[in-house]
């Protein structure tokens, strides 16, 4: 047995009574009178003879056994039980026109801002090979232009979230199209604030100027720290001169708008709401960026230790109580001694 240890140690004591069992087993009152012992000096012992030790001893171990079995013996093997309680994160992204800029992958026009959006927020979740994802987290997914639309409630079903996260594309229709930032981040807030998860996240990411909406972003941004809400705010791409593709004499090209990124609003509503600003130009950049805010928001882990033990008490009780009938039985039989 490795690992042994005693419950009730204190019954070892006992175990001072084993010799004391046997020597008085082994002297039990026992004799047969002669007028001489000339006779017996010569005479070979017997097998009876050599094995009285055996009742007295069997005695001795039994009572040693049954004082093993009070105190308890038992092994221990040490458990680990990790305990996460997650953190409840809203995703509110951008889909304004302006995220179908070709600027953030190099030497590759056929990819929009939001379509990388979408590659580096799979990672996030944990959709690709290389990262371990969120799985304890409940996440959920708001989008906005003109308006916003909750378009996954949260959940802990990263797979479908991903299907959906996929299926967000940018407004076509002009009457739709705008920058809503107030708007986005007032429903994400709206979704978080009756949820009972101890940390609640916001991750906004815009690429333009709030320029719609009833709810100004200052406004969203006082509603999210009066409900403990923490924004992080995620600038995509720059202000000046983007690539954007337009239709020309029936083909796609690429030609030069002006777009413009306000940083200070971004930076402004991270910081009511303790959060942080992030800017990114580039896919790496975007990448870095989520990396940096999954490792700031991370579950709480609790470690819980504890013993399961194997308990061998029955074992010895059952030991001694078993020398202790086949000592009887063998005292009162084969190896009786005469009166």
């Amino acid at each position: 047995m490795t690992n042994l240890e005693f419950r009730d140690p204190v019954f070892l004591v006992l175990l001072i009574l084993a010799p004391l069992v046997f020597g008085l087993a082994r002297r039990a009152p026992s004799h047969v009178g002669f007028s001489s012992l000339k006779l017996l000096e010569h005479a070979p012992d017997s097998w009876r003879a050599r094995l009285l030790i055996v009742p007295p001893l069997g005695l001795a171990l039994a009572s040693a056994a049954l004082a093993i079995a009070l105190a308890g013996p038992r092994t221990g093997e040490a458990n680990t039980k990790v305990y996460r309680e997650g953190i409840a994160i809203m995703l509110v992204v951008d889909r304004s026109g302006s995220m179908n800029a070709r600027d953030f992958v190099r030497k590759d026009q056929s990819i929009d801002r939001l379509q990388v959006v979408q590659q580096v927020l799979r990672q996030f979740l944990g959709a690709s090979d290389d990262r371990d994802g969120r799985p304890d987290d409940l996440v959920g997914l708001v989008t906005f232009a003109r308006y916003a639309d909750s378009v996954a409630p949260l959940t802990l079903d990263h797979v479908n979230l991903t299907a959906i996260l996929d299926e967000v594309t940018i407004v076509t229709d002009r009457n739709e199209d705008g920058t809503a930032v107030g708007e986005g981040l007032a429903l994400a807030v709206e979704r978080l604030r009756r949820h009972k998860a101890k940390s609640k996240v916001i991750v906004l990411l815009t690429d333009g100027v709030s320029n719609t909406g009833d709810i100004s972003p200052g406004q969203a941004a006082e509603l999210a720290a009066a409900n403990n809400i923490k924004v992080y705010a995620v600038g995509a791409g720059t202000t000046g001169y983007a690539p954007f593709p337009v239709e020309w004499r029936g083909q796609t090209v690429l030609r030069q708008a002006y777009v413009e990124l306000d940083e200070r609003t971004l930076e402004a509503i991270a910081e009511r709401t303790g959060g942080e600003y992030f800017h990114a130009d580039n896919k790496e950049a975007l990448e870095q960026v989520y990396e940096k805010i999954d490792a700031l928001e991370r579950s709480e882990i609790v470690e819980i230790r504890y013993m399961q033990y194997e308990e061998y008490y029955a074992s010895f009780a059952l030991t001694g109580l078993v020398l202790i009938v086949l000592s009887t039985l063998l005292a009162q039989s084969v190896l009786r001694r005469l009166p």
